[in-house]
């Protein structure tokens, strides 16, 4: 679908400002329940998940692009680790996707289709509870979350997206997005026996991509993200929650060119748990986007994934 034998601008750098919907870096925008969840130091987790996910494409109608949409294949290999930082505890977390997409359309009436396999842009985060959440480890932790099934935590966290996923200024579709990306977050989390009720607030702040489709530089204004989460634990290991997420912003300028492509999303997510054993377990993830805008992205995505811990 979208190759050129020249770069034409400015229709052609809509159309990859449209297609950034469903970049890695928005889909870092995941509703990810019990993200402020209290852990026991030492812990270590590492997991795999597999994603599918698919939608449909909203454009410009001046860009004479009709019926986009787009299907993509997502594994990703992630590491995570509890520790104490100075007196609090905290936690880093590591994320490294690959992925293989298909996107299709019509162009002037004519099918266009175009493949892309390869690295997306590898996520990091460190996290540290503020208030709540106690460093402890072992016997002392199981005996802390025993007589406080009513407590409430305070977290903050940093995000950064690395520009280290594939890219090609000269193609229109990236599977990487060729620029830093940092992610401030907050969130609370209140616990209420076997009820957990969790929001948290974010903002992706994005360095301008000087290597953009042809030979342009492509700026964006912050993208706020907003998600809330309310998880029930039935046993150890076996949890179900369901999310509700808004973002908001994210306008972007080219070569000095302001466009009308300001994200109003709206996701949903409902997510299950399951125990394997007591170092393993499986989770379930079913989301959905709407996009409240004429240019941008509706899509669902299924994830599902494995992990094991050690080091308790």
């Amino acid at each position: 679908m979208f190759q050129r034998s020249a770069p034409v601008y400015p229709a052609m750098a809509l159309l990859l400002v449209a297609l950034a919907f469903f970049c890695p870096e928005t889909r870092a925008q995941d509703l990810e329940p019990r993200r402020w969840s209290h852990l026991p130091i030492g812990l270590n987790v590492l997991g795999v998940a597999t994603v599918y996910n698919d939608g449909d494409i909203s454009l410009d109608p001046v860009l004479r692009i009709e019926n986009g949409r787009f299907d993509q294949w997502i594994a990703a290999v992630g590491y995570a680790r509890s520790f104490e930082f100075f007196g609090k505890s905290a936690r880093f977390d590591f994320n490294a996707p690959y992925a293989s997409g298909r996107w299709e359309g019509l162009v002037n009436g004519v099918d266009q289709v175009v493949r892309r396999r390869g690295f997306m842009d590898p996520y990091m985060r460190f996290s540290i509870n503020l208030y709540g959440a106690p460093p402890l480890r072992g016997k002392e932790f199981i005996q802390y979350r025993r007589e406080h099934p009513v407590d409430t935590t305070i977290g903050a966290a940093i995000g950064v997206i690395l520009p280290l996923g594939d890219y090609n200024e000269e193609k229109l579709i990236n599977l990487g997005n060729n620029r830093i990306t940092i992610r401030p977050q907050i969130g609370i989390l209140h616990q209420h026996y076997k009820w957990q009720f969790e929001l948290t607030g974010s903002v992706f702040l994005s360095q301008d991509n000087d290597e953009f489709f042809g030979g342009n530089e492509l700026e964006r204004d912050p993208l706020w993200f907003s998600q809330g989460h309310i998880i029930y634990s039935f046993k150890p290991g076996l949890w179900a929650s369901a999310s509700l997420g808004y973002a908001y912003g994210g306008h972007t300028t080219i070569s000095g060119v302001p466009k009308d492509d300001a994200q109003r999303t709206l996701y949903t997510a409902l997510s299950l748990g399951v125990p394997i054993n007591a170092q393993q377990g499986l989770k379930f993830s079913y989301f959905t986007s709407d996009t409240n805008t004429s240019i941008g992205a509706s899509y669902s995505a299924l994830i599902v994934a494995w992990s094991i811990n050690w080091g308790m």
